[in-house]
């Protein structure tokens, strides 16, 4: 196992039983979400910031400038559209990088979107 993955394995053991005691995380539905649900919420989020065009016009999304400045930062933004608690919780510490695949991660914000 990789030192990376045994940081994110700690970091995982420590955040769980704290995440127990999250309003979002007691508010989960019986009914999970599905990947398809997830994809076309990301989708939507993606067109949401597809749509910020100048810091002036009235068509802008809800997202800045900021978000189209890369792959990766319209990928954080568009997690953080999806959900802004899970993103707090798993990401906005230690947000993704240029290139990075965290598949740890992002199984733990699916099961934190449930």
């Amino acid at each position: 196992m990789s030192k990376t993955n045994l940081c994110y394995l700690l970091l995982l053991l420590i955040l769980l039983p704290s995440s127990y005691f999250l309003p979002s995380v007691l508010a989960k539905s019986r009914n999970p979400i599905t990947d398809s649900e997830i994809k076309k919420k990301k989708s939507e989020c993606y067109a949401d910031i597809d749509r910020w065009v100048f810091p002036i016009s009235p068509f802008n999304g809800l997202w800045g400038g900021h978000c189209k400045s890369s792959s990766i930062a319209k990928e954080n933004c568009a997690l953080k559209c999806l959900s802004p608690a899970c993103y707090e919780l798993i990401y906005e510490s230690d947000p993704l990088e240029e290139g990075e695949k965290d598949y740890i991660r992002s199984q733990e914000f699916k099961y934190c979107m449930y």
